[in-house]
This record gives structure tokens, C-alpha cells and sequence, in this order.
């Protein structure tokens, strides 16, 4: 439907309780704070319980975004949850999600796009609104990473927390909303961050759990160098599209919160202060798709993020796959 602007309804997050310091990390494997706080930023992650999944934590988020939206459950008509751990292969956790909060008129599917699974998710549902096929949409961006993180190894062991952030999207008044996306993949870069087995290629065995191939591997020195080029190059194009005519136009940065040295590049290259830069990964570590989900809802939440405000989104991930989305608040 042309005219059409796709804004934000209402914004939540959720996060365990449980907090895993460096302090911590320092007593299972052999690294230091000041190691990893000087390399990544992180002093503190949270860790769900063993009884919670990834559907657990998304239906808190959900919960807390419907209620700002002052709508119900009942309201929601399309679910996407953006994940790379489900519950399970299948059925969706969208699906799981649905029936904890009571979402029965909904559609329901998952997305896989890794860290920027998120903006993936805010894009397909901009388009169901916009096309006038749902009136609204409820885009989770949720994972357990600590289900899939292997505790032996230093260099991954460090990065990685739990948590979920959701937003209910809807058409908005004005020139307020969603004013550019644009995504990205560069697929022969499949490699640098993965989960080898569990699928197809590599189904459960004794030999893909006795390699510990159930847990994620991660080029580090590699994605770092992929990492600042495409996030600029994903911020910038947003931007151009948008049709803003200097960065500094931007009020707020809300990156994924892979590496605090990442998103200082990121900035530099940009052209946007360090200010305008919403970081929490001191406190959570990498969330993957919940990342720049969570992050919105606490900026909204804490007023960083005000009303006429031109925010920019900006994540990458595995696959490789990028997104930018700049909003008008």
C-alpha cells in the first residue's frame, strides 16, 4: 500500500537474572578481566537457567512489548522470532511463543539470520503491514547462546549471554517510522561463524558430541575484520537511502553488541560521535539476534531514544549476513 509508514507500537525486553562475571570466567578458564574487557568491552553476561528455553525468555519480551503497545495478545496477528537457538528444529519457537501468551489469531515462523536476525525480522514484518496483509506484527529477537557455547573454550566462552528483546510493529502517522532498510549476505563467508552439527550435514552422533561439534566455532580475527567494513558500509547506504544528508542527522546509534573496539570503528568511519552510541554489551555480553533488540527497548525505555529522534539500527552476523534500518522516532 503506498503511503504506508511502519513504525513501532511498543517495545520490551527481558534478560535471566542469573549474572556470569569475568570475575567468574576467571575461575573456568583461563582468562582475565582485564583480558577481556580490554579485547570485547564485556565485564558481565546473563545466563539462563537450565529449565529455561529460548521460548521462555522471548515470551517475557513479548509479553512486556504488547503492553506498551496497549494492545493483547489477542491483538497480535503475525509473530516472527528471530533466533539461532530454537527450542527446537521444529516446530518454530514463534509457534511455542503463540501459546504461551495466548496469540491464537497469529501467523507464526522463525527467521534464521544470525546477529542480525532482528533486522531481518523488522524488515519482513514492514512489508506484511505495508502490503495491508496484517494490521500489526510481533518481532522477537531471542537466544539461549549459553545452550550452544562451549565453556572449555577461552576465545568464545567470554562473548556470549542470554536474553531477548521484542517491539510490536504497526502503521504509524506522519513522517514518524521506518524510513530506509537495507540488507545483505556474503554466503562464501559460511564458515567464519557456525554451528557444525545438528543438521543435515552433520546429524547428532557420538562423534559430532565427542568433537564437540554441537557447540559454536568462530573465526574471531576474521569476522573482526569483515565486522567494521560492512557495518559501515550497511550504515552508510541506510543512511543515503533514507535520503539523510550528513550523519549527523543521526540521534542514535543502536548496533549490535558484538566488540565495544567494532562499534568505535564503526562510528569513526561513519562520522558519528561516540555519544550517540548506545552500548550495553559491558553488561551483556553478545546476544546475537537479542542484541539490538534488547538495546532499542532499553534506550526507548531510558529515554535515550525520544519522540522525532532519527535512529539508526546496524548489525552484522553469520552467514555472513548485515542489515541497517533507519527509523524516524
Amino acid at each position: 500500500m503506498e503511503g504506508v509508514r511502519v513504525g513501532f507500537l511498543g517495545v520490551g525486553y527481558f534478560v535471566p537474572p542469573k549474572i556470569l562475571s569475568n570475575a567468574d570466567l576467571e575461575k573456568m578458564v583461563d582468562t582475565s578481566d582485564a583480558w577481556i574487557t580490554t579485547r570485547t568491552g564485556i565485564k558481565e553476561r546473563r545466563i539462563a537457567a537450565d529449565n529455561v528455553a529460548t521460548s521462555d525468555l522471548a515470551k517475557e519480551a513479548a509479553l512486556a512489548a504488547i503492553k506498551d503497545a496497549d494492545l493483547t495478545p489477542l491483538d497480535i496477528e503475525l509473530i516472527i522470532i528471530a533466533t539461532i537457538t530454537p527450542d527446537m528444529q521444529f516446530p518454530s519457537t514463534a509457534c511455542i511463543v503463540q501459546d504461551k501468551i495466548g496469540a491464537k489469531k497469529a501467523a507464526c515462523f522463525d527467521i534464521s539470520a544470525a546477529c542480525a536476525g532482528y533486522l531481518y525480522a523488522i524488515a519482513i514484518a514492514e512489508q506484511f503491514i505495508k502490503a495491508g496483509i496484517y494490521k500489526n506484527a510481533l518481532v522477537v529477537g531471542a537466544e539461549k547462546l549459553t545452550a550452544i557455547t562451549d565453556w572449555s573454550d577461552r576465545n568464545t566462552c567470554v562473548l556470549f549471554g542470554d536474553g531477548a528483546g521484542a517491539s510490536v510493529m504497526g502503521k504509524v502517522e506522519g513522517d514518524k517510522g521506518i524510513l530506509s532498510v537495507y540488507l545483505g549476505a556474503d554466503g562464501t563467508q559460511h564458515d567464519i561463524l557456525k554451528l557444525p552439527a545438528g543438521g543435515s550435514r552433520l546429524p547428532a552422533s557420538h562423534k559430532t558430541v565427542d568433537e564437540r561439534l554441537h557447540y559454536l566455532k568462530m573465526s574471531g580475527s576474521e569476522l573482526f575484520k569483515h565486522a567494521v567494513k560492512i557495518m559501515t558500509e550497511a550504515g552508510e547506504r541506510a543512511a543515503k537511502i533514507a535520503g539523510l544528508n550528513s550523519p549527523q542527522e543521526i540521534d542514535c546509534v543502536i548496533p549490535h553488541q558484538a566488540n565495544v573496539r567494532i562499534l568505535n570503528a564503526v562510528a569513526k568511519k561513519i562520522g558519528i560521535a561516540e555519544e550517540k552510541i548506545y552500548f550495553n554489551i559491558e553488561r551483556y555480553g553478545n546476544m546475537s539476534s537479542a542484541s539490538t533488540a534488547v538495546a532499542l527497548a532499553e534506550a526507548v525505555i531510558a529515554k535515550r531514544v525520544k519522540k522525532g529522534d532519527i535512529i539508526l539500527l546496524d548489525a552484522f552476523g553469520s552467514g555472513l549476513v548485515w542489515g541497517a534500518i533507519i527509523i524516524k522516532w
